[in-house]
Order: structure tokens, then sequence, then C-alpha cells
């Protein structure tokens, strides 16, 4: 595989440190989405919130409790949370 330019990198770098803001805003979306789709696009669209979920830290009870009830309602309370920095993110066990 080639190198990547420096230009490159610095863009992929932002991306990446700022990928949690736009996770929240893609959260944000798919409750939106999750109110207006049904059928098959509704199954994809929570695959797609409960990955987004993850990334974000979300608690792994709390994205299983949130699958569990299909509550596009609950989701919207996690994305207020997120934006009010109030929600308690899950944090990697130690070594």
């Amino acid at each position: 595989m080639a190198e990547h330019s420096d230009y490159q990198k610095k863009v992929i770098r932002r991306f990446y440190e700022n990928r949690e803001h736009g996770d929240e805003q893609r959260l944000a979306e798919l409750v939106t989405n999750l109110y207006l789709s049904d059928g098959k696009k509704l199954e994809k669209l929570w695959t797609q919130a409960r990955d987004t979920m993850l990334r974000l830290k979300v608690p792994q009870k709390r994205v299983d409790h949130l699958l569990a009830t299909k509550d596009p309602a609950l989701i919207a309370e996690v994305v207020k949370e997120l934006e009010a920095g109030t929600l308690r993110r899950e944090t990697p066990p130690k070594k």
C-alpha cells in the first residue's frame, strides 16, 4: 500500500480527532430516521445506532436495553445526555 502524503496524514488525523463529535451528530440523525422508517431499513438503522453508541462508549447494559425496547425516544435521551456532557461513559477495563 502506498504511503500517505503529509496532507493526507493531517486529514486522517483530524478525522479521528473529531470522530466523537461526528458520531454524536450521526446518532442524533439516526433518531429522526428511526421515527420515520420501517421494515428492513429500520433494522439496519438500529444496527447503526448500536454501533455508534458503542463507539461513543455508552455503557453496554444501556445499549442492550435500548435495543430491547426499540424506542427512539430513549436514544434521543442519550443524545441529550451526550450534548450536555452528563452521560457516564464506559471505561475500558484496566490491564
